[in-house]
C-alpha cells in the first residue's frame, strides 16, 4: 500500500477520474455561476457585463429580503426542533428502550426515505379545507370549531411546512445522535451513577459534553439543509399563499428559469452560499470557544 501511495502516477490514475467528474459536475458550474453574477441576460438574449448592478439590485429588492426573512426563520426554528427532538429520541433509544429500540428506530426513520412529493401530498390531504374536508378540519368540526384554510393563511402554512419537515427528518437526526451516544463508555456512565449522578444531572454533566462533537455535526447538517430548503416548499405550498413561504432557493429558481435573469439569479445563489458559510463558521467558532473555556 505504501508503495502504491508513493507512486505519483498511481495516485493520478486512482484519483484522476473522480477528480475529473467532480470538476465537471461541481467546480466548473460554480465558477460559471460566479461569472454570471456580473452579467445581465440569459443564453437566449445574450449576456452583457453590468458590474455590481446585480448586487445593488439584491440589497434593494424587497422580495429578496422577504425570502431571506422566511429562510432564516424557517432555518432557526427547524434546526432547533430537528436537533432537539432528535437528541431526545436518541436519549430514549439509549437509556430507556436500549436493546428494544431497533423497531422504534426503524419506524421513526421510515419517513426519511419517503419521496418529498408523496409526503407533501399526504400533508395536503391531512390539512385540506376544500373541495373536501381533511382529517384535521374534520376533527375541528367534531369539536364544534370552524374549518381552517391552512394553506391560505401565511402563518398556518409556515407551521405546516415546519411540521412536515420535522416529521420527515427527526428520524435521521435521532440515528445520527444515537451513533454518538452509544460510543460513550458504559464504565464512565456507571461510575457517574455510583457518584450520585442520575437523570438530568447525568445527561447534563456526562452525556451532553461527551456527545458535543456529534451534536456539532448535527447542527451543521441541519442549518445548511434548512437554509437550502427547496423541494419541500415547492411540493407543499409552491411558495404561497402569495410569496409568504418563498425561501431564497425558490426565489433564485424563479428569477433564473422563470424570468430568465441568469445574472441576478446567480447573485442570489452566491448570497445564499455566503449565508450558509457564515452560519457554519459561527457554529464552529462558538463551539471552539466553549470548549476552550471548559478546558
Amino acid at each position: 500500500m505504501n508503495k502504491v501511495l508513493g507512486d505519483k502516477r498511481a495516485i493520478f490514475v486512482l484519483v484522476g477520474p473522480a477528480l475529473l467528474v467532480y470538476s465537471l459536475i461541481m467546480l466548473i458550474p460554480i465558477v460559471w455561476s460566479l461569472f454570471y453574477t456580473v452579467q445581465d441576460g440569459n443564453p437566449i438574449t445574450g449576456f452583457e457585463f453590468n458590474g455590481v448592478d446585480n448586487f445593488v439590485t439584491f440589497f434593494q429588492d424587497p422580495a429578496a429580503w422577504n425570502a431571506i426573512g422566511f429562510t432564516l426563520m424557517y432555518a432557526a426554528i427547524l434546526t432547533v426542533l430537528q436537533v432537539g427532538v432528535g437528541y431526545l429520541l436518541a436519549l430514549m433509544y439509549v437509556f430507556w428502550l436500549r436493546k428494544a429500540s431497533g423497531l422504534i428506530r426503524t419506524i421513526v426513520f421510515f419517513p426519511v426515505v419517503l419521496p418529498t412529493v408523496a409526503v407533501a401530498l399526504l400533508f395536503q390531504r391531512l390539512f385540506e379545507a376544500a373541495p373536501t374536508t381533511g382529517p384535521v378540519n374534520s376533527l375541528l368540526n367534531a369539536f364544534g370549531l370552524e374549518s381552517v384554510d391552512w394553506f391560505g393563511t401565511p402563518g398556518a402554512a409556515f407551521w405546516i411546512i415546519i411540521l412536515m419537515d420535522l416529521w420527515r427528518s427527526m428520524g435521521f437526526y435521532a440515528v445520527l445522535l444515537y451513533a454518538g451516544l452509544v460510543d460513550i463508555p458504559d464504565e464512565l456512565l456507571e461510575s457517574a451513577r455510583i457518584d450520585g449522578a442520575a437523570g438530568w444531572k447525568l445527561v447534563r454533566s456526562i452525556v451532553l459534553p461527551l456527545s458535543l462533537p456529534v451534536l456539532l455535526s448535527a447542527l451543521i447538517f441541519s442549518i445548511n439543509g434548512t437554509l437550502k430548503v427547496f423541494d419541500t416548499v415547492v411540493a407543499l405550498t409552491n411558495g404561497g399563499p402569495g410569496s409568504a413561504t418563498t425561501p431564497l432557493t425558490l426565489y433564485m429558481f424563479r428569477t433564473s428559469f422563470t424570468y430568465g435573469q441568469y445574472g441576478y439569479g446567480s447573485t442570489i445563489a452566491l448570497m445564499l452560499t455566503i449565508l450558509c458559510l457564515l452560519f457554519t463558521v459561527f457554529i464552529f467558532r462558538s463551539t471552539r470557544r466553549d470548549l476552550t473555556k471548559e478546558s
